[in-house]
């Protein structure tokens, strides 16, 4: 069964878990019978300084995170409820803003849940309902050009967004804020990686090989080699793969 994996904020959780197969077997760390909600009942860590960062992406064996452009194809009606799963439990939701316009990210259905849209040349619509009520927040330079709308604008880094300080800075303006879910797009994800802010990788690899000039994980970030650990892995009836990786992160 394939779904839609844009599942926006707003959706109504009962009608996406209502359509899930689950039937999964977790293979490491401990073999046994599993559920989406056991799988993923807890972020893999915490910080004492700052938020921790999530990030849920699906990609084919042969790396690509689209078929025709869209991330559709690939997967299914678990790895939507994973997404969605992961969302519920983030008070923050991270997003590019072009993603946030592209698929028409609103207001999320979690109760107090908020959505930070970055973006570094300040093109956002702060008149669309995610701002309107509230829920949405900007992140952009310190030079960026914003409106003065009354939206909640974290301002890191002169020229480029300096995610390091804007995670850092979320609790400023969604008070008491622990769990961040980034979901894309992907250069945004490249970012995140690159200023290693990046703790937690959930990959759904879908059971398709599909060619083509697809974006991966992370597009057009810096060269890095920063180091993650297999923290579980999960296989569903239809052979689609979901991996949780927490970041290797050892004092010097």
């Amino acid at each position: 069964m394939i779904a839609d994996r844009v599942v926006h904020p707003g959706a109504d959780v009962r009608r996406v878990v209502a359509g899930i197969i689950e039937d999964m077997q977790r293979i490491h760390p401990s073999p046994g019978a599993t559920s989406i909600t056991d799988a993923y009942a807890a972020p893999l860590g915490e910080h004492p300084d700052r938020p921790w960062v999530m990030l849920c992406m699906v990609a084919s064996i042969d790396g690509s995170t689209v078929v025709d452009g869209r991330s559709a194809g690939l997967s299914s009606s678990n790895d939507s409820a994973v997404l969605l799963h992961l969302r519920s439990i983030a008070d923050v939701v991270l997003v590019g803003a072009g993603t946030a316009q592209g698929e028409g990210y609103g207001p999320p259905s979690t109760p107090g849940q908020r959505i930070g849209v970055v973006t570094r040349s300040g093109r956002v619509d702060t008149t669309t309902e995610l701002f309107t009520s509230g829920a949405g927040f900007v992140i952009t330079t310190e030079s960026t050009d914003i409106a003065d709308t009354g939206v909640d604008v974290i301002r890191a880094g002169r020229v480029e967004v300096d995610l390091h300080e804007a995670v850092r800075r979320i609790p400023d303006v969604c008070p008491g804020a622990a769990v961040v879910q980034a979901e894309g797009g992907a250069t945004l994800n490249a970012a995140l990686a690159g200023a290693d802010v990046l703790d937690e990788l959930n990959l759904t690899t879908s059971p398709a090989v599909v060619g083509g000039a697809g974006p991966r994980l992370t597009h057009a970030g810096d060269d890095h080699a920063h180091r993650y650990e297999l923290a579980q892995v999960v296989v569903d009836a239809e052979s689609f793969v979901f991996s949780r990786w927490r970041r290797v992160r050892r004092s010097t």
